[in-house]
């Protein structure tokens, strides 16, 4: 890196998030920056996550399919806000795409709420079986009418409840117990369901709250708990494996009807390559994750899942209470 360059980027380093957003929306509205049609892509992931080799890959990809006539600048560590703040960002054109949870996306598409059902899923292949399905296509789609376009499914494995003090071996472990939850109302009653505390809280507030008692626990995928160096507080890990929400490659609709045939062309092969290799980045990740917990002393626990499942069956028949809901439920158990 130049002078020049390092300047530019400590000097946007420094710059308050909406002036930066103000910045980025003036210069990608314009259409094409030296010929070079640019997409400017924001997530809330540290550049070391599988997710952030995904979009590099990404990237790649759609430099290579394009012959260096489109490419995605990536902005990363929520840089331009949460991914709340992103979508909405999304909507008014400001930022072309974004990676987001698809439980975020069921506050935009309520579509997306059939993807974190707990229990729902037998595992990760039957996940992916129904998310590569026209169900999950059809799901992608839905969130159009509210000017964001889905464009594949990222991994984001199975989410499972980590502890400070006390391990969870089965739900009644978890009576009492103040666990920190997405502000989600299925991840909500899923906690509630098995007898714990549900607490929202934002993310980057959740290191402190461990370390002094707000919360006991919480619940994430490997990744994540050792990214964030919860691992470092929470010894206790019990892969209940009680819900595999995937992440979602999101573009704007108004900067999607911006561009050509050729260059949607583009963009969508080179995000469904990008997940297939960003799959391989999350295995990666997380058979490195398991290692750095069992050299910090952090205890694995495989329970039984069958109680977690059972206990859980009220939000499932919540949920069911929508007959569409309850057919595509239906539709997913067979696969």
């Amino acid at each position: 890196m130049d002078r020049r360059a390092a300047g530019l980027k400590e000097w946007t380093g420094k710059l308050p998030a909406w002036l930066l957003i103000l910045i980025l929306s003036t210069s990608w509205s314009c259409g094409k920056i030296s010929g070079v049609r640019m997409l400017y892509l924001a997530h809330a992931n540290t550049t070391t996550h599988p997710i952030h080799k995904g979009l590099l890959y990404l990237k790649q990809v759609l430099e290579e399919k394009s012959g260096g006539k489109m490419t995605v600048k990536v902005f990363a560590d929520g840089q331009l806000g949460s991914e709340r703040e992103v979508l909405e960002l999304l909507q008014i054109g400001s930022v072309a795409m974004t990676k987001v949870s698809a439980a975020v996306m069921a506050n935009f598409a309520p579509e997306y709420e059939i993807l974190s059902v707990p229990y729902l899923y037998r595992d990760a292949d039957h996940a992916w079986r129904v998310r590569d399905s026209e169900i999950g296509q059809d799901i992608l789609a839905s969130s159009s009418k509210y000017l964001l376009k889905g464009l594949c499914y990222y991994d984001a494995g199975f989410r499972s409840f980590y502890t400070k003090d006390k391990p969870i071996r089965t739900p009644d472990d978890l009576k009492g117990l103040k666990i920190r939850v997405m502000n989600h109302k299925m991840s909500i009653d899923m906690v509630a369901a098995l007898g714990g505390a549900a607490t929202p809280m934002a993310y980057g507030e959740l290191y402190t709250a461990l370390q002094q008692g707000v919360v006991d626990g919480a619940e994430n995928n490997e990744p994540s708990f050792v990214s964030s160096n919860h691992y470092e507080v929470c010894k206790y890990y019990t892969l209940d494996e009680h819900v595999t929400i995937p992440d979602v490659l999101v573009i704007s609709t108004k900067f999607w009807n911006t561009l050509s045939a050729q260059e949607q062309e583009w963009l969508t092969e080179a995000a469904k390559e990008s997940a297939q290799a960003q799959k391989v980045f999350w295995q990666e990740s997380v058979d490195e994750c398991m290692r750095v917990l069992r050299e910090a002393n952090v205890e694995i626990i495989r329970p039984d899942k069958t109680p977690f499942a059972e206990r859980t069956q009220s939000v499932r028949d919540q949920f069911g209470k929508d007959p569409s809901m309850q057919a595509l439920m239906d539709r997913i158990n067979k696969m």
